[in-house]
C-alpha cells in the first residue's frame, strides 16, 4: 500500500463532531482516501486489573486496528463486540470500517488512519507535542506516573471543581494533588477508593465543573460530542486522556478540546518497561 505522508505542524481544528471528522476523512480532507487503504489486522483484547491497595477490579475491552506502521484503539463495553471481529474485519478496506462498523471499531479505524497520517512521535519531534516517559516498574508505579502526567495538564485554582468523566482512582488522587476537587462520573463505578460518590449523570457534572477531564471512552459510547459542546459553550477547559482514540481526540484541539494526553498502543498496562505518552496543549494551554 502507498504510505501516507506525515502532515505538517498541527493547526487549530475546525471539526465539531466525530461524525463530521469521519466525513472529512472519507472525503480525503486529511490525507489519502481511506478506500485506498486496508486494515491489515484487527485485534480484540480483554483484561482485568486490580491495583494494590484498591478494591476495584477494572475490566477493560479494546478493539485495535493495524494500518501500515500504526495502531488505532478504542475501548468498548462488555458484550458490544466479540472476538469474531478479528476474522470478519481483518483485511477490510478502511472506508468500509469507517462507514459500517460498530462505533468502537469505527473509532479504532479512524484513530489508526489519523495516527498513520501524523504519528505522535512525529508531532513530538516537531514540538507540537511533549513526549513524557512513563517509568519502568509495577502497575501501581506506572499508573501513578501516567495519571500525574494527565493531571499536569490542568491549570486550576485551589479548590476548583474538576469533572472527571471516566474514573480511575490514581487520577482522582492526582487531581487532588493539583488542588482540584474531583467530581467523578462513571457508568460502571459507584464510589472511588476513598468513598467519594460517583454519579452516572454526566450532565450534572458538566453543569458544575470549572474544568473537565474526560476519557477517550467517551468517543466509543457516543458521549464525546455532548461533552465537547458543553465545555465549548461554557468556555471551560476540556482535557482528554486518551488510550481510546488518542489521535481522534487530538483532532479536536482548538475546537473545544484544550489539552490531550495521548497514549497510543501498546498502552501502559501492557508493559512493565518504559513507554511514552504524548501531551498536547492549545496555544492558551489548559
Amino acid at each position: 500500500m502507498t504510505q501516507p505522508t506525515p502532515a505538517p505542524a498541527l493547526a487549530p481544528s475546525t471539526v465539531t463532531t466525530v461524525d463530521g471528522l469521519i466525513a472529512a476523512v472519507l472525503a480525503g480532507d486529511h490525507g489519502p482516501l481511506p478506500s485506498a487503504l486496508v486494515a491489515t489486522s484487527v485485534f480484540w483484547i480483554h483484561h482485568g486489573t486490580r491495583l494494590a491497595g484498591g478494591d476495584t477490579t477494572y475490566l477493560n475491552q479494546y478493539v485495535l486496528v493495524r494500518l501500515g506502521g500504526s495502531f488505532g484503539g478504542c475501548a468498548f463495553e462488555a458484550g458490544e463486540i466479540d472476538p469474531s471481529v478479528c476474522r470478519d474485519s481483518s483485511g477490510t478496506p478502511l472506508d468500509v470500517l469507517l462507514r459500517e462498523a460498530p462505533s468502537p471499531l469505527r473509532i479504532a479505524a479512524l484513530d489508526a488512519y489519523l495516527s498513520e497520517i501524523r504519528p505522535h512521535r512525529v508531532a513530538a519531534a516537531t514540538d507540537a507535542a511533549e513526549a513524557v516517559a512513563l517509568p519502568a516498574g509495577t502497575p501501581e508505579v506506572r499508573a501513578k506516573a501516567r495519571d500525574a502526567a494527565i493531571a499536569g495538564l490542568l491549570d486550576i485554582e485551589q479548590g476548583a471543581k474538576v469533572g472527571l468523566i471516566g474514573v480511575v482512582n490514581p487520577l482522582v488522587a492526582a487531581i487532588r494533588a493539583r488542588g482540584g476537587e474531583p467530581l467523578p462520573c462513571d457508568f460502571n463505578l459507584r464510589a472511588t477508593q476513598w468513598g467519594d460518590p460517583v454519579t452516572d449523570d454526566m450532565h450534572e457534572v458538566l453543569d458544575r465543573a470549572e474544568a473537565v477531564v474526560a476519557t477517550g471512552m467517551t468517543l466509543s459510547n457516543g458521549s464525546f460530542d455532548t461533552v465537547l459542546e458543553r465545555c465549548r459553550s461554557r468556555g471551560i477547559p476540556l482535557i482528554v486522556y486518551a488510550q481510546s482514540g488518542s489521535a481522534v481526540a487530538r483532532a479536536f484541539l482548538g475546537s473545544g478540546v484544550t489539552a490531550v494526553s495521548a497514549e497510543p498502543f501498546p498502552f501502559s498496562q501492557f508493559s512493565a518497561e518504559e513507554t511514552t505518552l504524548y501531551r498536547y496543549r492549545t496555544a492558551g494551554g489548559a
